[in-house]
């Protein structure tokens, strides 16, 4: 389930990469993150919203053949997506979850890049509580890679790397940085590698979980 169509592709190609045998199929509704935008947080109405998504993507399918699991590719409605977690029976994923746990595993400094500033808050929220969860102590460092999601609209996908790369620069002193969103997946090539330093790429991550989850080999 996707709130930007940038996100598509970036889901896709991890699937593609990760798990080709999966079927996947998606919803779209690309005016929630504008809706975000304008409201500044997520409201009541956008939770609802969700559920009714969340119910749909479920009962999708044919008698045998029903959605198996959800992923949400929108990392800025974590809270909205829990609710979704708690309403339905199958797996539901946030599209940080994964990379997050794997964030965590690599160490205590932890680098959060967006291009999306009103995602940020939810996902530092998210990732405190995760790690108050293991009994983890972190520290979180954030960037803005400002300019980037605008480039990449107006089809401008290197300038949106090369925002991204230079981004990354400022957080190179992390045990991990989490590209926090999936349109940030297709700048990873273009970061450059710093000793002892993981970069996380979530569309990946998720699709890992999601068929370990599933218990497909």
């Amino acid at each position: 389930m996707h709130a930007l169509t940038d996100s598509q592709q970036p889901a896709w190609a991890a699937f593609a990469d990760a798990w080709p045998e999966a079927r996947i199929h998606n919803v779209l509704d690309d005016s929630l993150a504008r809706d975000l935008a304008v409201e500044g947080k997520i409201t009541e109405r956008m939770i609802g919203r969700f559920l009714a998504i969340g119910r749909y993507a479920a009962s999708t399918g044919v008698e045998g053949d029903e959605t198996n699991a959800i992923l949400f590719t929108c990392s800025a409605f974590g809270p909205a997506i829990d609710r979704v977690k708690a309403d339905l029976d199958i797996p539901v994923l946030r599209p940080n979850e994964a990379a997050f746990e794997e964030a965590l595993d690599a160490g205590s400094r932890i680098g959060l890049m967006v291009s999306f500033p009103k995602a940020l808050p939810p996902l530092v929220d998210e990732l405190e509580h995760m790690a108050r969860s293991r009994g983890q102590r972190i520290e979180v460092r954030t960037g803005v890679a400002a300019g980037a999601l605008e480039a990449l609209k107006a089809g401008d996908g290197h300038r949106h790397d090369a925002l991204a790369a230079a981004c990354a620069e400022t957080l190179a002193d992390v045990d991990a940085l989490v590209l926090c969103q999936f349109s940030l997946a297709r700048a990873v090539a273009g970061i450059a590698p710093v000793p002892g330093r993981t970069v996380l790429s979530t569309p990946v991550s998720a699709v890992k979980k999601l068929r370990r989850t599933l218990r497909v080999s």
